[in-house]
């Protein structure tokens, strides 16, 4: 069983118990070109934008435009609809949501948001159930191994925000609803461009009252999340450019602990926890300045950014458990631009400097509670190659230097070719390394769960290869790609004679990741929109099925609109397959047990209409069906569910 989802159970415990593009970089690029072709930014370390048609490994961009028409209030939600990705959430908004790529782990995904590397240090990866959607931003998710631009934590892919900027959604907007559950959510958004600044600011806020997360509990589990960002673009020449982007986050939100009474019948299950909640308060910044030469071919820029990250956790009796983490980052990226009309070669050189501290502030006398912290330098290399409309080739490498483990080189090769009939073909190969987290080394919880401080880095490879076809003038594209990993070492939790508690190892055996993911998406006409996505996945460790990866997932959005574009529906359905999870349910020795979770299909429906060009009402069902499903096991998930609302905006 693999530490991440150790961790999971735990903190249900604690908690509940390529082309071009930028990376780290700039955060402001348009989302199109001026042919009105589609730009990701996440792709490579140019400070430039790269053509989602010119890459060689899989991406996905979900525009704003896409996320409202699903009226996406939580943004792991429409991260369901990307092929190749599972969401996992404990029971309802606020549980703690992992995502996972290609049958990877959680902590195996990095997330960036406008640029800000965002996962929690301590933790080792990201909480997606801390994260409101803006009313104005795209996604991009990056698949395959990417440790050769970003480093540790990229091996199953890469997950990048991305707030608009003034300039791409200019005004004011606000947004208020309610409904079921003693739901209520609002937002607002001021931005626009005066002279040479051009700005962004927003805030968002969602309650909720909850529901029973307890298979046969009654309380239930509410939240209230916040978020408020603002994103600062000074251009005072063409070839000079300073951005400031800052983020805070605060999450407030109910939990139920695990049954560990071993007189009860419910031993291992979730079980109503009355007075137990935890506080999740975050805050990412970043500032850059970007220089162009050579008429624009030569670029160079230097960023420094932070994140701090500090959770505790409460029980009826007061505070039970904590964490802190920060991480310092600055880089700096020089690329160079050359060749002709038709054939463009791109170097760039980077180099990252990070430091992470954490730190352990669960009120125990068993607990080290000082402050610990790992250094990194990255230096990164990278060529592309672009060849008119049809071939692109792009090759990276980069070193790690690190204190704590030991150093690392990872590298990807990839490419691209279209045919004249509509057809591109493409494949990558790439290795990634992942170090192992704080928790993981020197986490704690008596009886139950004790560190390695001699775990080693996980080490990934892989290849993919997949073709793509467009029908008509662009009216539709479907496309299919088959991925093959193996990870090496992989962390993984075991249970040693003779006290039998739960302590994390390197396996010594190979976890391998297989399987195939197919898109398609059209528009036959101006007033429908259609979209879906399926994934096969085989993913096995040390012979035994992964848990919480399901064989097969899709999804499917349709969207209607009438003739004059006022009012819309669109109908999604989403199926997750079935799954194996872990439950503790031996009251004698805490060891696992594969439990099986049962498919299910989940339907919502929403409409919107303008009364005006500045006003729009809003309405949408959630589980249409009342699906009775659960995504971990013995958390019972929200049954159907009605909102509605106004949008004003001008």
């Amino acid at each position: 069983m693999n530490i991440a989802v150790y961790r999971a159970s735990l903190s249900a415990l604690a908690i509940a118990a390529a082309s071009p593009a930028f990376a780290q970089s700039n955060p402001d690029l348009a989302t199109t070109d001026e042919a009105g072709d589609t730009i990701v930014v996440t792709a490579s370390r140019s400070g430039e934008g790269a053509r989602v048609d010119q890459l060689g490994s899989s991406v996905t961009v979900l525009d704003a435009r896409t996320i409202e028409n699903r009226q996406t209030r939580v943004l792991s939600d429409v991260l369901r609809d990307v092929p190749g990705v599972a969401v996992s959430r404990l029971g309802v908004i606020g549980g703690q949501t992992q995502l996972r790529i290609r049958g990877t782990e959680g902590n195996h995904v990095l997330t960036l948001i406008d640029g800000i590397e965002v996962s929690d240090p301590f933790n080792g990866e990201y909480d997606f159930g801390t994260l409101i959607a803006s009313p104005a931003a795209r996604i991009e998710v990056l698949r395959g191994q990417q440790s050769s631009l970003y480093g540790s934590d990229a091996i199953g892919g890469v997950v990048h925000y991305i707030t608009l900027t003034g300039a791409e959604a200019p005004g004011i907007s606000a947004r208020a609803e309610g409904g079921s559950f003693e739901t209520f959510s609002g937002d607002v958004r001021v931005a626009g461009v005066a002279g040479d600044l051009d700005y962004a600011v927003s805030g968002a806020y969602l309650h909720t009252g909850g529901s029973p997360t307890a298979r046969f509990g009654t309380r239930d589990i509410g939240s209230d999340n916040v978020g408020v960002s603002g994103k600062l673009i000074w251009s005072p020449s063409e070839s000079f450019r300073l951005t400031g982007v800052a983020r805070y986050g605060y999450t407030d939100a109910d939990f139920n602990n695990s049954e560990f009474d071993g007189t009860s019948p419910l031993y291992g299950m979730i079980v109503d926890s009355p007075g137990a909640y935890y506080t999740s308060q975050s805050f990412h910044g970043l500032l850059r300045a970007e220089f162009t030469a050579l008429d624009g071919r030569w670029t160079n820029a230097l960023t420094g950014q932070v994140t701090d990250t500090v959770r505790k956790s409460y029980s009826a009796f007061g505070r039970d458990g904590g964490s802190e983490g920060r991480r310092y980052k600055g880089s700096f990226e020089s690329s160079l631009r050359f060749g002709t009309d038709t054939v463009v070669h791109r170097l760039t050189a980077a180099v990252d400097v990070e430091r992470e501290e954490f730190r352990n502030t669960t009120p125990s006398p068993f607990v080290f509670q000082g402050k610990r912290d790992t250094d990194n330098i990255g230096f990164v290399g990278q060529y592309e190659l672009l060849a008119g409309d049809a071939f692109a080739l792009g090759a990276s490498v980069r070193h790690d230097e690190n204190d704590r483990f030991d150093d690392a080189t990872t590298f990807r090769i990839q490419s691209s070719y279209k045919l004249p009939t509509g057809t591109r073909i493409r494949g990558a190969y790439g290795t990634g390394v992942k170090n192992p987290g704080y928790y993981e080394l020197y986490g704690y919880s008596d009886g139950v769960f004790i560190g390695n401080p001699d775990l080693r880095p996980e080490k990934s490879k892989g290849w993919e290869a997949g073709i793509e076809q467009t029908i008509g003038d662009n009216q539709a594209t479907i496309g299919a790609t088959y991925f093959d990993n193996k990870l090496k070492g992989e962390i993984y939790t075991t249970y040693p004679a003779p006290d039998f508690i739960a302590t994390p190892a390197n396996r010594t055996t190979t976890s391998k990741q297989r399987g195939v993911e197919v898109f398609a998406s059209a528009r036959p006409i101006p007033q429908i929109e259609l979209d879906l996505a399926y994934t096969w996945l085989k993913a096995r460790e040390n012979g035994a099925v992964e848990v919480r990866r399901p064989k097969h997932v899709a999804s499917f959005n349709a969207t209607i609109f009438s003739k004059d574009e006022r009012f819309s529906t669109t109908l999604t359905l989403r199926y997750n397959g079935r799954q194996t999870d872990v439950a503790f349910l031996d009251p004698i020795f805490f060891a696992p047990t594969t439990v099986s979770l049962k498919e299910y299909v989940l339907v919502n429906l929403n409409a919107n209409y303008k009364l005006t060009d500045a006003i729009s009402v809003f309405a949408r069902v959630e589980n249409l069906a009342n699906e009775d499903y659960e995504e971990v096991f013995s958390y019972r998930t929200q049954g159907r569910a009605a909102y509605g609302g106004v949008r004003v905006s001008f």
